[in-house]
């Protein structure tokens, strides 16, 4: 339950080489490097409730760890897939519905930092979250 509470993003790393990777426009690109992102994550056993309210929508997603959800992330961009733990990390396998290519998440509580690292296309880029 390391991950219950509010977390407030602090830095990224590459992340706007990976919103290129994913084609997101230029203009997106820069506002979503400062979209000052929260995320709230309620988890119960295998259950979890995140709310994640940014600068540009605030959306509520639920999941069960090990079963496929769809989700939008914030350009509009489609995906399927779900999360699973792996030790003390929540590891997600998400395909884009529009070119059927894989997007992977890791979740992971380091100290008192909530790390997300992202990979897709061969890039990585890492968003740091502290507790608010």
């Amino acid at each position: 339950m390391a991950y219950n509470g509010t977390w407030k993003i602090d830095r990224n790393e590459n992340y706007e080489k990976f919103m290129e990777a994913m084609g997101v426009n230029m203009m997106k690109r820069k506002l979503g490097a400062h979209d000052n992102l929260k995320i709230t994550i309620q988890q119960d056993g295998n259950k979890f409730t995140v709310k994640e309210s940014s600068n540009f929508r605030t959306i509520d997603i639920e999941f069960t760890l090990g079963v496929n959800f769809e989700y939008s992330l914030a350009d509009g961009t489609e995906l399927t897939g779900s999360w699973n733990m792996e030790g003390n990390k929540l590891v997600g396998t998400f395909t884009r519905k529009d070119n059927g290519k894989v997007l992977t998440a890791y979740r992971e509580v380091i100290g008192d930092e909530l790390v997300q690292t992202y990979r897709y296309e061969g890039v990585e880029a890492k968003r740091v979250f502290k507790r608010d």
